[in-house]
């Protein structure tokens, strides 16, 4: 027998598993929650408004060690949730949305890490939002949710990471407005932040970035069904949630990548129709992206979490991005992509700036990518090595020191 016959056999009995049964999958996985913050002692917000009680939509994948020394927090980009691995149920089609990140032999190993995934509040994915039930007028709070914050979803994630009896962080990683999440941990809770992955990142929001959000949003406010957000006995705006998805998937890629992948390719025609119909297949797919977009989030979750974004700005809370950065004790890895528009690579060296000026550990890596601003969820294998290397150092200086 050759010795490529066993590893043949093998493979072969991986190929005849169903995706969950797979051995560097997490599995079929629960999403759990826990409520906080319940009247008389509801979480104040940055607004000055005071939100409870939140419930938090999370999942977990791995163990715990004895030192409670190896939790990853994973935090999510805008139409994210808690679902990052694994599957629900056998009827699943979808992995969880960074499956090929998580699971055993992973970037993030569940044989050796403790991963939390929650979902932000302001969310639609189980965590309290604006499609919640509000529990003093037994309606949906619609618009009369607050306004909340990144410091305020990191807030709420604290709650959890202290339910969950955990002390210190072994590392907080997150892409866009994850990475976003990924600062404020590494800037409010220094003394719990072993280490800091924030990737295809920004300290504060650019005027361009404010726009794409704001004309998403319009889209969302001027559609007739929107109803000044009380829509949910309603037909909901899905005509302007729509419209906002795909200018938003715009941002996420490159002009190379559209290139690549459509050109100026026409759908099942060999001819223009001198319409308004769909001639293209950039067309078709962006329409397809809207169209699933609304099955799956709620149009007044997209208005909270884009202004969310908007105002994040380090520099107008702290003075500077370095200033910002003079309380933090976590080492860094900052990831950036090439050809990621949306969040330029030159943002990502703004934090990196500020980590050496503040004489802080920190490695730099900037990936030559096509993919734009969605390279952090397509450029696995790039990312997972310098991760895996990264973690494991990390995890074994947090198993020796003590801080």
């Amino acid at each position: 027998m050759s010795g490529e016959e066993p590893q043949m056999q093998q493979a072969k009995a991986r190929a005849d598993l169903p995706p969950w049964e797979q051995p560097d999958s997490v599995g079929i996985v629960e999403t759990k929650s826990i409520t906080f913050a319940e009247p008389p002692n509801e979480m104040p917000l940055d607004s000055g408004a005071k939100l409870g009680p939140i419930t938090l939509a999370y999942e977990t994948y791995g163990q715990l060690d004895p030192r409670r020394r190896n939790a990853v927090l994973i935090c999510h980009a805008l139409s994210g949730d808690a679902h990052v691995a694994g599957y629900h149920s056998p009827e699943d089609r979808k992995a969880g949305w960074w499956d090929g990140m998580v699971g055993p032999g992973k970037a993030f190993d569940t044989r050796r890490y403790f991963v939390i995934c929650p979902n932000c509040i302001g969310g639609c994915k189980g965590s309290t939002g604006p499609s919640s039930l509000n529990p003093a007028t037994g309606r949906r709070y619609g618009r009369t949710f607050p306004v909340v914050t990144m410091a305020d979803m990191v807030r709420a994630q604290k709650a959890l990471i202290d339910h969950l009896g955990i002390k210190t962080l072994l590392t907080v990683v997150g892409g866009s407005m994850g990475g976003m999440q990924v600062l404020e941990w590494a800037i409010t809770y220094p003394e719990m932040v072993w280490t800091a992955i924030p990737i295809a990142t920004t300290p504060r929001l650019t005027a361009q970035g404010i726009a794409f959000n704001v004309v998403g949003r319009q889209a969302i406010l001027d559609d007739p069904n929107y109803r000044d957000g009380d829509y949910y006995e309603h037909e909901p705006p899905t005509r302007g949630l729509a419209i906002a998805r795909m200018l938003g998937h715009i941002t996420y890629l490159s002009d190379e990548s559209m290139h690549q992948k459509f050109g100026r390719q026409l759908r099942d025609k060999d001819d223009y129709s001198y319409e308004f119909d769909v001639d293209f297949e950039v067309e078709s797919y962006l329409k397809y992206q809207g169209q699933s977009f609304v099955e799956r989030f709620d149009a007044n979750s997209y208005l909270y979490i884009t202004r969310a974004m908007d105002y994040f700005d380090l520099v107008a809370k702290y003075a500077s991005v370095e200033a910002a950065f003079r309380s933090v004790l976590a080492r860094f890895l900052v990831i950036a992509f090439s050809s990621d528009w949306l969040y330029p690579p030159y943002q990502s060296k703004q934090i990196v700036s500020a980590l050496r000026a503040n004489r802080l550990h920190f490695a730099y890596y900037e990936i030559p990518s096509n993919y734009g601003h969605d390279a952090f969820l397509l450029e696995r294998e790039r990312i997972s090595r310098v991760i895996s290397d990264f973690l494991a150092l990390n995890y074994a200086r947090a198993l020796d020191e003590e801080r």
